[in-house]
């Protein structure tokens, strides 16, 4: 016959036990602190109102000259803010009638598809813009133009330097450098140049920046090779100038 096993007691009343202290605990504590802090003096609210601040004295900053405040320079004839045509060159003859600005028209005109760019400048709020060129040593050509946007609801400028910067570094063979001081404007040399039956190569340069609501663009042409330092320095100075 098996042997008798212990009887094994139950737990749930050890359990019981233990929880009741612990809930006889808490609310024994809860108690205390409530008669602690009864007997304790009410902490006074911080005062709503603020201290006077002191006005300061004096007359204040002077305004800023124009050829300090860019936004006075820029509001006025674009047409001063280009650089000047170089000692011995000629101006560009295909600029003749311009006065130095192209209207939308005008400017719509410099593109592959003028319709669908005239409504594209439309669109991004076409303010104006204003052109130089000159002719050099019987090959050199260069042509700088200051396109400006009212940029009342987008970027403009920020799109249209970025647009002509896709461009240029879709075209084999070209080397492009930073332009110092400019954010992301951008210089390139295209080494490769366009070849047309009974004319000379052309070799090209150009570069694009953009200053506030104004995109820079520049560009050289030259039966020979273009070097870097042309169309940096014309990029820099131009800049300089906005």
């Amino acid at each position: 016959m098996a042997a008798d096993l212990p009887a094994r007691r139950p737990r749930w009343r050890t359990v019981l036990l233990v929880v009741g202290a612990a809930v006889l605990g808490l609310v024994a504590g809860t108690c205390v602190g409530y008669l602690v802090q009864a007997d304790r003096e009410p902490t006074p609210l911080p005062s709503l109102s603020q201290a006077t601040v002191a006005q300061a004295e004096g007359e204040g900053p002077e305004p800023l000259s124009a050829a300090q405040d860019r936004k006075v320079r820029t509001d006025g004839d674009l047409r001063k803010l280009l650089l000047r045509k170089p000692t011995g060159a000629r101006p560009a003859a295909w600029l003749e009638g311009t006065d130095g600005w192209l209207d939308i028209a005008g400017y719509a005109e410099t593109f592959t598809r003028p319709g669908d760019r005239f409504v594209r400048l439309v669109n991004d709020h076409f303010r104006r813009a204003a052109v130089v060129g000159w002719e050099l040593d019987r090959s050199r050509n260069v042509e700088i133009r200051l396109v400006q946007f009212r940029q009342d609801d987008r970027l403009s400028a920020v799109d249209s330097s970025s647009e002509n910067q896709t461009w240029a570094e879709s075209r084999p063979g070209t080397d492009s450098w930073a332009i110092p001081r400019t954010g992301d404007g951008m210089a390139y040399v295209h080494t490769e140049p366009f070849r047309k039956p009974g004319y000379l190569p052309q070799y090209s340069a150009e570069a694009h920046a953009r200053r506030g609501d104004i995109a820079m663009q520049i560009w050289v042409y030259d039966s020979k090779p273009i070097a870097k330092k042309t169309i940096m320095d014309l990029a820099e100075r131009q800049m300089e100038r906005l």
